[in-house]
């Protein structure tokens, strides 16, 4: 079971999960026996550790890649894909200006022709909406001043006729009427005349009847004058001043019309002359920016430095790509040639969540070199991701690990940009400190525990602990030196920390039932005699069977230890001590999804393997 810094169990387990924890923890405490002096109870055979003082270092180990701190990345910033025609050999080490990567720029240059003739038409379109724009203001100023004089003119024409035209032809046509009275009173006195001469025989008929026509004809052309004074009065002079009346009126709306049609005219131009020089300003920058596209088709050098192609550099899994050649198709924004710096470098790797809690931005860290063995450099922890490896997640969704810097000191010129290296990351080192093994640790309730010996037996006592490095746990209180405590406690006692955590309802009542048969299942097996409960105290601890009982063979099936030879349970015990902890994880979730009838044929088989082991004599 993992501690963590607060003395808390960092997950709930159901049953079966926590006998295949206890399992593996058995066969790591193997090992440890070999190398630590765990020795077995006399009597029952059960694993002891005796409680010891001494150093003791906290550190998180992890494999990682060396890289530069400070490190110029040079990307393809052509848009779209394009073909790499000349690429500088890796490892080349170049000076500031240097050649590194050119890229096919034909259809570029194609492109920047035809840009050209683009920026060509809408400068040409711009021109001449600038030269319509100044016409169509000309043309409105021209029609707006002819439209006012119409209209000033047609508002003097009124005035024209009121005050002059009309008055005059009033005083002609009563002039007319005057002359014509005139001239019917002297062809009437000439008449008269005319007829007394004609009496007296002085005149002919012929002459009399030419001064009575005279007088027909001035008498008509008198009534011909009066009537057309009333004409004038009652009819033409109304007419007419209506006539110019409306004139004023129409030159006044056409005025306006003019106006309108003037400015709808001007604002067309002015939309037409912003819309071209718009265009022309795309145009001329699609003509820049296609002059840009080629002149990043050659990548120079930015200083100088050593060249190590991208891909040499980049992890596998499916965004792994193909080296970098001659040829080869590249995308924008693809990262083509790093330019690192010896000066400063730098460990990155991946820590596990399982560690995260534990390490620490400043923390002393010591690196070894695959490519340098024998040295040994130092560094801290300059940087944590604070989100997981998102690469990692995807190609293992249980598996979550953080990104971590460690920031070498000093300068390290025979270190490379790729090597491979291990860190380890020391949380705490102690001088003097009492520890136990991990796996000697359980929790009742909330509270660690371990069983320490009294007597012949083994009480449960708790304790106060510290962190630990997935092997040894720091004990702070509780534990003297010199005191042995059992290496695999009883499971029976861990089941009350599932019954406090785990929510009230049917979920607690089926976990409580299934612990209850477990522990029927035990005392029918006790009942059976104190041969075999001789022979299960033997081998209730037994890491090896423990293992083999919870572990799961190459085909994917569980099974026992029964029937295999002694180098086979300790290549079973190798197996399950070099375990890493994402198959530890694994194993877990297998546990936890079997169904009822899994378990019970687990249960079978270790009950099988517990039989077997003691009449094969383990121990």
């Amino acid at each position: 079971m993992k501690i963590d810094r607060k003395g808390r169990a960092t997950s709930g387990w159901p049953m079966f999960a926590l006998l295949a924890t206890v399992a593996v923890a058995a066969v790591l405490g193997v090992a440890v026996m070999a190398r630590s002096g765990i020795s077995g109870d006399a009597k029952g055979g059960q694993p002891t550790f005796t409680v010891r003082r001494g150093p003791l270092t906290i550190s998180v180990v992890e494999s990682g890649t060396i890289k530069s701190l400070e490190q110029v990345s040079l990307k393809n910033e052509v848009e779209g894909q394009t073909t790499l025609i000349y690429l500088i050999p890796e490892g080349t080490t170049v000076k500031k200006g240097n050649l590194l990567v050119e890229l096919d720029a034909s259809n570029l240059q194609d492109q920047l022709i035809q840009q050209q003739i683009a920026v060509d038409n809408a400068e040409a379109a711009f021109i001449r909406a600038r030269e319509d724009l100044a016409v169509a203001r000309n043309q409105a100023e021209s029609d707006i001043s002819k439209a006012e004089l119409d209209y000033q003119f047609a508002q003097e024409d009124v005035k024209q006729y009121v005050e002059g035209e009309h008055p005059q032809e009033v005083r002609e046509a009563d002039s007319n009427i005057t002359l014509a009275k005139e001239e019917l009173e002297r062809a009437a006195e000439k008449l008269k005349w005319s007829e007394r001469l004609y009496e007296e025989k002085y005149i002919s008929q012929t002459e009399l009847e030419a001064d009575r026509l005279t007088y027909n004809r001035a008498q008509l052309n008198h009534e011909l004058a009066v009537a057309s004074l009333q004409l004038l009065k009652e009819y033409t002079s109304k007419r007419k001043l209506a006539e110019l009346e409306s004139n004023v009126d129409q030159a006044k709306m056409a005025l306006e019309r003019v106006k309108l049609q003037a400015n709808a005219n001007i604002v067309q131009a002015e939309a037409d002359l912003k819309a071209k020089e718009t265009e022309l300003r795309q145009q001329r920058s699609k003509f820049e920016k296609t002059e840009r596209q080629i002149a990043k088709t050659k990548i120079i050098a930015p200083r100088d430095g050593l060249v190590v192609y991208a891909t040499s550099v980049q992890g596998g899994g499916p965004r792994r790509r193909e080296p970098l050649e001659e040829g080869q198709a590249v995308r924008e924004r693809q990262e083509l040639i790093y330019l690192p710096s010896a000066e400063s470098m730098m460990a990155e790797v991946q820590v596990h969540e399982s560690s995260l809690a534990k390490i620490r931005l400043g923390l002393p860290v010591r690196v070894s070199v695959d490519a340098l063995p024998g040295q040994t450099f130092i560094g801290q922890v300059s940087k944590i991701a604070p989100l997981p490896d998102a690469e990692s997640a995807w190609l293992n969704p249980d598996l979550k690990v953080y990104p971590t810097q460690i920031r070498l000191d000093g300068s390290h010129p025979e270190l490379r940009t790729g090597m491979s290296c291990q860190a380890e990351i020391v949380v705490e080192q102690h001088m003097d400190a009492l520890y136990v093994p991990v796996q000697t640790v359980t929790r009742i309730g909330v509270t660690p525990t371990v069983y320490v010996r009294a007597g012949d037996d083994f009480e449960p006592r708790s304790i106060e602990i510290g962190l630990d490095n997935n092997s040894m746990v720091h004990m702070l209180a509780g534990l003297e030196p010199g005191q042995e405590v059992l290496l695999t406690p009883p499971l029976e006692a861990s089941s009350s920390i599932y019954e406090e955590r785990l929510p009230a309802g049917p979920e607690m009542e089926q976990f409580k039932q299934r612990i209850e048969e477990s522990k029927h299942s035990a005392e029918a097996e006790s009942e059976n005699g104190p041969e075999n409960r001789a022979e299960r105290g033997g081998e209730r601890h037994d890491p090896g069977r423990q293992g083999a009982a919870m572990g799961e063979g190459r085909e994917g099936q569980l099974g026992g230890f029964g029937d295999t030879s002694p180098e086979q349970r300790e290549a079973i015990r190798q197996r399950f001590q070099n375990m890493t902890p994402e198959q530890r994880e694994a194993m877990r979730q297998r546990f936890q999804n079997m169904t009822p009838e899994e378990r019970e044929a687990a249960r079978q088989r270790l009950r099988e393997s517990r039989q077997h082991g003691g009449q094969g004599g383990g121990g």
